[in-house]
């Protein structure tokens, strides 16, 4: 099965990429209402300048908000620090360059960062992951003062799996439906089933249950090729981790994280979602495409 690469790799980026969807999913993860006539405009990242930086999804509302949001089956504790290229490349192409050396204060929307958790493994409903966390102890080097950082980024993390966040998900009927779609195709891989036949049946129960039926219809001839695409990324991943004693994703080496790259660009992913997902320098996808 190839990935159809004139199309969005991700499912997820596909289902909200409509300012109008944006603003329901928004209003339902605040408890919030934004009023139908905000201005809802999209910049989530999607060239392959500054590091090859492809984001889930981006945008900002009324101009002065603006909202990063990525779908993640597997959190990584590095998820702050990858939100912070995010935004400074955002910010890059939202903000005239002119105006950065002008002297009086340029205003910058205020920014937002949500992850949206859909994997198999437990997880909280909420959790706060903070890139401080990451910083290194400088006892000794200088005078600290008190809760006071110089830089700090709190990524928002919300399980949206079936059963958890259910309020959220009564409020936006398009993430509900991609919790559903999301949570079936668990459902079936856990029952041994194989990851075409798990998406196949996962579709057509939501197309029975009326779940998502405009957008699987729109999407019918790429969707599938979407969805194994996300999919066969776990299980390559599965397998590094058998092999590896179950180290984590971010203590693989770099030929095995190539390994997996390859593997995605076999199956048609695109040099942009495979970057993404191997955290591999584009240069070095572009090789191996290259030789594959």
């Amino acid at each position: 099965m190839k990935a159809n690469q004139k199309y969005k790799d991700s499912v997820f980026s596909a289902l909200f990429n409509d300012p109008d969807v944006l603003r329901e999913l928004y209003s339902a993860i605040e408890g919030i209402t934004i009023p139908p006539d905000t201005p809802i405009s999209i910049n989530t990242l999607s060239n392959v300048l500054i590091k090859g930086l492809v984001n889930d999804v981006s945008f900002t509302i009324d101009n002065r908000l603006v909202v990063l949001i990525e779908h993640q089956s597997t959190i990584s504790e590095n998820l702050p620090l990858r939100l912070l290229e995010y935004i400074g490349r955002v910010y890059e192409l939202i903000i005239d360059y002119e105006k950065r050396f002008q002297r009086t204060l340029i205003k910058l929307p205020k920014p937002e960062f949500i992850v949206l958790y859909n994997g198999k493994d437990p997880f909280p409903d909420y959790r706060e992951l903070k890139l401080s966390d990451a910083f290194m102890d400088i006892q000794g080097l200088k005078r600290i003062e008190p809760d006071k950082l110089p830089l700090e980024l709190i990524v928002h993390v919300f399980n949206i799996k079936q059963g958890h966040n259910t309020e959220m998900l009564k409020k936006s009927e398009v993430l509900d439906g991609y919790s559903i779609l999301t949570g079936k195709i668990w459902e079936y891989r856990s029952s041994k089933k194989s990851l075409e036949e798990s998406i196949e049946l996962a579709v057509e129960y939501c197309l029975g249950k009326g779940i998502l039926v405009d957008f699987i219809k729109k999407h019918s001839s790429e969707i599938h090729s979407m969805l194994y695409g996300e999919y066969r990324i776990e299980d390559e991943i599965a397998v590094v981790k058998r092999e590896t004693r179950e180290e984590t994703w971010e203590e693989c080496s770099k030929h095995e994280k190539q390994t997996i790259a390859r593997n995605l660009l076999a199956e048609g992913s695109t040099l942009e979602f495979t970057q993404k997902i191997t955290g591999l320098d584009l240069k070095t996808i572009k090789e191996l495409s290259s030789a594959s």
